[in-house]
């Protein structure tokens, strides 16, 4: 017997949709921390936007709602990254503050 086969579809559906959302959030974060989003590429978001559309499009049509969610959701943070690299277009890598004393280069807060 398939191990996950006692797994309901939409407990497998809604893991998968939390998962590909949370990896969003590492990101956001550090262009947050850095208030630079130099090495963001606007041709992979663009493209990135382009099928989270499509797939909450499908989810709706299908009436999934671990895709609706998961892609919703998903949408949200790839547009809040989209806004701030234009927000911080014109910063070139990560702002840094002078070191500590005895401690490494910490990026500002």
């Amino acid at each position: 017997m398939n191990a996950f086969a006692a797994v309901p579809d939409d407990a497998l559906g809604f893991a998968a949709g939390a998962l590909t959302t949370i990896a969003f959030v590492p990101q956001l974060l550090r262009i947050l921390k850095t208030r630079s989003a130099h090495d963001i590429s606007w041709w992979m978001f663009a493209i990135l936007i382009a099928g989270i559309v499509l797939w909450l499009w499908y989810g709706i049509r299908v009436d999934a709602l671990p895709v609706i969610i998961a892609n919703a959701l998903t949408l949200a943070l790839a547009v809040a990254i989209v806004l701030l690299k234009r927000r911080y277009r014109h910063r070139i890598g990560p702002t840094l503050v002078p070191p500590k004393p005895g401690g490494e280069r910490n990026s500002r807060e």
